[in-house]
């Protein structure tokens, strides 16, 4: 029997998703047409022997998250749990606190998935990989290939060739380590927590040399709960023939930013081609025509005569008008964009003549001016007719009455 934990966060997280990240948690923002965290379920569903998905996040439990468990139970027909942080404890400290919860019933093993990353999830090929090449006391992580620049971002590994086995393992190093990264994607047995619980005694013991008789003694348990998979458990369990990597050629990619989902929302619709061609708009007679790459319409858009929009989500409810033009953004629920309008954005694409590239984590600003990325449009935004909008972020409810170019709108 198996299980499933989605880490998802909280919301101090997610800073480089705003304005987006302030109507909707972002494990639910909307990538390809459904909630991010929609496709690591059903990929979990997907496997004949698993049990529970349980989400672990410091989100307070609302409307919208438990709308979400509620459909997805019903949609895969599998039990989906959240279980609340009473604070950020760190993707071990997370599984460490619920590990009753994640050990009831006696699962042989469990699948550990970050929230914002994108991919094929080859789940069934670690399961297989584990048996093959461990037992009860080896762990997985799905790795990929990055170029060399860009692996400095991820934590690194170095494999044995030969075993799989991961014989060194760096966070964001310095320096080049390795060219294979981490995906976020794990197979644990039950034996990770007593790996776990040895990093949570040492911090419990570290924090009784260093405890100030002033301080609540809740601090320091608080921190000596706070323990990091990849750093903590990873770079100790290197090298000891329990941790093995399966390295994907399948697509994956970080979501960390609006315009990472936009590329995230580009991978997935070119998967559904194979796996979802329901969820692909088709052209019908008498109905409106439409072509072009890489767009995601919400529900209850409505969409002008002659509107052309590219690599672009367009949220629920929101307004294109005639002949409007939205490249490379993102317009929020209920904004409306005027006649000839024009709202355009820079992509942040990953280097097409590189198969290894990454997209970069650019930061918001460079030399004090705002990065070129996607326009991101928050809700209930409106863009009057024949406006250009141009690389900028606007915040929600604004009605602007002229153009603006490399801007946050405020």
């Amino acid at each position: 029997m198996l299980k499933a934990v989605i880490l998802i966060g909280g919301p101090q997280k997610g800073t480089r998703f705003r304005p987006l990240s302030f109507e909707v948690p972002k494990p639910l923002f909307p990538v390809a047409g459904v909630p991010m965290l929609q496709h690591h379920i059903e990929a979990c569903s997907k496997l004949p022997n698993m049990k529970e998905i349980l989400l672990i996040g410091f989100y307070q439990p609302n409307e919208e998250l438990n709308r979400f468990l509620s459909c997805t139970q019903q949609d895969y027909k599998i039990s989906v749990r959240y279980l609340q942080e009473y604070a950020a404890l760190g993707t071990g400290g997370g599984i460490y606190h619920f590990r009753d919860q994640i050990l009831s019933g006696s699962p042989e093993a469990f699948f550990v998935m970050n929230a914002d990353v994108c991919s094929e999830f080859p789940l069934p090929e670690m399961v297989d990989f584990q048996k093959e090449h461990g037992d009860a006391y080896s762990f997985v992580i799905l790795g990929t290939t990055a170029n060399r620049k860009q692996s400095l971002n991820y934590g690194c590994i170095v494999e044995n060739e030969q075993t799989d086995e991961v014989l060194h393992y760096v966070e964001k190093p310095s320096t080049f380590v390795s060219d294979i990264i981490n995906c976020g994607i794990y197979l644990f047995t039950p034996e990770i927590f007593q790996h776990i619980g040895a990093v949570f005694q040492k911090n419990q013991q570290d924090m009784l040399l260093y405890y100030d008789e002033g301080e609540e003694q809740s601090n320091g348990w608080h921190r000596a709960e706070v323990i990091r998979l990849e750093q903590d458990i990873f770079t100790a369990l290197a090298g000891q023939g329990k941790l093995y990597v399966y390295k994907t050629d399948r697509f994956w990619s970080q979501i960390k930013s609006a315009g990472s989902a936009i590329y995230a929302s580009r991978l997935y619709l070119n998967q559904y081609h194979q796996t979802h061609p329901e969820r692909l708009a088709t052209n019908r007679e008498g109905g409106p025509k439409t072509r072009g790459p890489n767009v995601s319409i919400g529900t209850g858009v409505t969409i002008g005569a002659g509107v052309r929009v590219r690599e672009s989500i367009i949220l629920h409810g929101a307004t294109l008008q005639d002949h409007s033009c939205v490249l490379n953004s993102i317009v929020g629920w209920g904004s409306t964009i005027g006649k000839w309008a024009r709202v355009e954005g820079t992509p942040s694409d990953p280097n097409p003549n590189d198969p290894y590239a990454k997209i970069d984590s650019e930061t918001l600003f460079r030399d004090g001016k705002l990065t070129p990325s996607i326009t991101i449009l928050g809700c209930n935004v409106n863009i009057p007719s024949e406006v250009i909008i141009l690389n900028s972020i606007v915040l929600p409810h604004k009605d602007l009455n002229r153009s603006f170019k490399n801007q946050i709108i405020l």
